[in-house]
């Protein structure tokens, strides 16, 4: 049996074609079952993001091309299309593939966690399907502690990649902890929504989103139990904001140095920290020279995602000498256990014959046969039972000249000393 690792991810395929494979949750059950009756493997296992759709099976070796033709059918895709822009991985490589997956070392975004809960999940479907047996019950909690591994003994995760969560990282460096602080959103684009949940979970002590259309922000406030503001009433409640941060496609500047002064006089100074993620720009340059505002545009990130992101390179190549090492120990295990199958069917084996054969002695000698014949019976019909195979594979290697064959059967036979 091989073990495979085949599908298509953002690197291999444009949105299109993973928009048509991508499974939804309640589809998945099903095409499991589909899956191990259609391909005949053994176990498997789905994970379908919007990133990325893969299949992790066990299956015959002549069966591999048949998880390609399996999910094109199952999709309603060319499987050429489908072959074209996918990827396959198979036993070593394919678990090293499958551990820098839930370690977020393969996804869009370098290092990020979500992908190791959404592979937990597919483990747990799959699982509940029943196409779980003992290999791959320890090759994902194999999986999900090297996951675990990787973030907690490399920097992986330690550094922001995105200006959004960039920002909140920067208020959270100045304020130490955020739970005092009064937050103001301008803006309700996907950038302001990013920054508004990484704020949430981060539990601010209020969040408001200021909109020129107060229903978009509503979309956002409402499931983070925020409150929400048109633009026009910002100047009445700027004072009440201890970190700003402005994300419009405004072509006029939104903040202005006059506005600030205002609102930093009626704080008494308390200071405020800005952040302008909008280009044009949303606050006014002027803004950076007051005493009590501290400003940072996008720039000011994006020069600060560069280098997390490089920290995050560094930290991937580390985590990629710990995966491989950790594939190597689950493969010796898979090794180690496949040998203990083998001697076990081997012992199994052996004692059956022996019993057949005890068997026939026995109802010869209560027939009234000889002893001494039924005794000779069963020992030469024993040897030749027992000799059989070795004598087949010893003739093969020596008719083959296979020299590393013949010598292992020898040793292996105690024949070793009669080179």
């Amino acid at each position: 049996m091989t073990l495979i690792a085949f599908g298509i991810n953002h690197k291999t395929a444009p949105v299109e074609l993973r928009e048509k494979i991508a499974f939804s949750p309640d589809a998945i059950v099903s095409a499991l079952a589909s899956l191990t009756a259609s391909t005949g493997a053994q176990e498997a296992v789905i994970v379908s993001t919007c990133n990325r759709t893969e299949i992790y099976a066990k299956v015959d070796n002549s069966d591999k091309q048949r998880l390609i033709a399996w999910l094109a059918d199952f999709h309603g895709v060319d499987a050429s299309f489908l072959r074209d822009n996918s990827y396959h991985y198979e036993q070593q490589d394919a678990v090293v593939h499958i551990m820098r997956v839930a370690s977020g070392l393969d996804s869009l975004m370098l290092g990020e966690p979500q992908i190791l809960g959404q592979v937990k999940q597919a483990y747990i479907d799959a699982k509940n399907s029943g196409v779980i047996r003992s290999n791959f019950e320890r090759l994902f909690q194999h999986t999900f502690s090297v996951a675990k591994r990787v973030r907690t003994e490399t920097e992986i995760g330690a550094n922001a990649i995105s200006v959004a969560y960039a920002s909140v990282q920067l208020a959270k460096h100045i304020f130490s902890s955020l739970t005092n602080s009064r937050v103001l959103l301008i803006g309700a684009g996907e950038t302001i929504e990013l920054v508004a949940k990484h704020l949430s979970e981060q539990n601010v002590k209020s969040l408001t989103v200021a909109n020129r259309t107060l229903a978009r922000a509503e979309s956002i406030a409402k499931p983070l139990g925020a409150s929400v503001l048109t633009l026009a009433q910002i100047p009445q409640h700027l004072k009440d904001a201890d970190i700003v941060i402005s994300s419009t496609a405004s072509q006029l500047p939104i903040l202005g140095k006059g506005l600030v002064e205002s609102a930093l006089k009626e704080r008494r100074y308390k200071p405020m920290f800005l952040v302008d993620l909008a280009v044009p720009r949303d606050i006014e340059p002027e803004v950076g020279q007051l005493d009590d505002a501290y400003l940072y545009t996008v720039d000011d990130l994006q020069q600060i995602v560069e280098k997390n992101l490089a920290n995050r390179h560094d930290a991937a190549q580390q985590a990629d000498v710990m995966i491989q090492y950790q594939a190597q120990q689950y493969l010796q295990w898979k090794q180690s256990q496949q040998s203990i199958d083998v001697l076990k069917t081997f012992r199994e084996q052996s004692r059956a014959q022996k019993e057949q054969l005890v068997g026939r002695a026995l109802n010869q000698l209560a027939d009234g046969k000889d002893a001494s014949m039924v005794l000779v019976e069963l020992a030469n019909k024993l040897t030749n039972s027992l000799i059989h195979a070795p004598t087949k594979a010893l003739k093969k290697a020596a008719h083959e000249q296979d020299e590393n064959t013949l010598g292992i059967l020898q040793d292996a036979l105690g024949l070793g000393s009669n080179k």
